[in-house]
């Protein structure tokens, strides 16, 4: 996945360091996955009505762009996460 033209939009539209909210979901035994790339994050979770998927909001202070793309890449690893 290119993640330039999200990069040039982070820098055009963000005074660095800030705080950023990655929203992802995932179906929910793969939940710990994704936290595990999350861990010095502030995390919420949510599950859906029927517990099949699991949504996470995770919030961090960060420097640069290159820190949020840096996340996007890691959690993309993890099978069938969606990016919200």
């Amino acid at each position: 996945m290119d993640f330039t033209k999200l990069q040039n939009l982070l820098d055009e539209q963000m005074n660095w360091p800030a705080k950023y909210d990655f929203k992802f979901v995932v179906k929910s035994d793969k939940k710990d996955d994704v936290l595990a790339h999350l861990s010095d994050h502030t995390n919420t979770q949510k599950l859906s009505k029927t517990g099949k998927y699991t949504s996470i909001t995770s919030t961090k202070l960060h420097v640069s762009s290159d820190d949020i793309i840096a996340v996007y890449k890691r959690v993309s690893k993890v099978e069938g996460v969606i990016t919200l």
